[in-house]
């Protein structure tokens, strides 16, 4: 049984690789359970927005406006900047490359000063797949828990499994990493302490009743999600 265990987590972390998405986490190890949240929140992240693969920007040197220069974020991660070269610039946010740039750029200038205006960028959405009433793609304003996000998708359906609903988090360096949502016990407890918090980029999978986690059932849905994922 354990071999087979073994070998299932690895066919689901190669159907992953092979959809866009690297689940370390879920390849190597069992998905965590939600922690029980501290002040409120189960998540604690960054709220600033992390530059992304298409974001445009808008260099601006208002002593030196030769180096002015708008680009866009490659799809490797890198700008070509004037001057400097390639730089790595996905995950970072637009305080931390001023602040790169503004370093980089005073062995070239006196006390240089720089603005980054960011021009156009992801539009902050979630994703949801599985056994709910409405899978996809959806739109995310402002503050959005795991439940809401399920809701917001039409609810689960009669055959879901909710006690091993999984909640897929994008992290900065554009990984993922899966925590374990029991529905269930939320609700018979009353307890939404482990009501994780939904971020940009976030994916929520509910599996199907009297079915453990199989290639059909979550590559199928997180391949679906990921090509939801490209849409505008």
């Amino acid at each position: 049984m354990t071999s087979n265990h073994t070998r299932l987590r690895r066919t689901i972390a190669t159907g992953l690789v092979w959809a866009g998405v690297t689940l370390t986490a879920f390849a190597q190890q069992p998905i965590p359970p939600a922690p029980a949240a501290a002040g409120g929140d189960a998540i604690t992240q960054d709220a600033r927005y992390r530059l992304r693969n298409g974001d445009i920007l808008e260099l601006n040197f208002p002593f030196v406006p030769e180096f002015d220069q708008t680009m866009t974020v490659r799809p490797d991660g890198f700008i070509t900047v004037r001057a400097l070269g390639a730089l790595q610039v996905a995950g970072t946010t637009v305080p931390e490359l001023t602040e790169r740039l503004r370093t980089a750029y005073a062995s070239i200038l006196k006390d240089p000063v720089v603005t980054i205006e960011l021009k156009d960028f992801e539009k902050p959405y979630f994703m949801v797949g599985g056994e709910v009433e409405k899978p996809g793609k959806y739109e995310l304003r402002g503050e959005t828990r795991f439940t809401q996000a399920v809701a917001i998708a039409g609810g689960v359906k009669e055959r879901a499994k909710q006690s091993q609903a999984i909640l897929f988090q994008r992290q900065p360096s554009g990984d993922y990493n899966a925590t374990r949502v029991d529905l269930n016990r939320m609700l018979k407890h009353a307890d939404l302490n482990a009501d994780l918090r939904v971020h940009p980029g976030d994916m929520v999978f509910i599996p199907r009743r009297r079915s453990n986690l199989s290639l059909q059932n979550v590559t199928s849905a997180i391949s679906s999600l990921w090509v939801l994922s490209l849409l505008p």
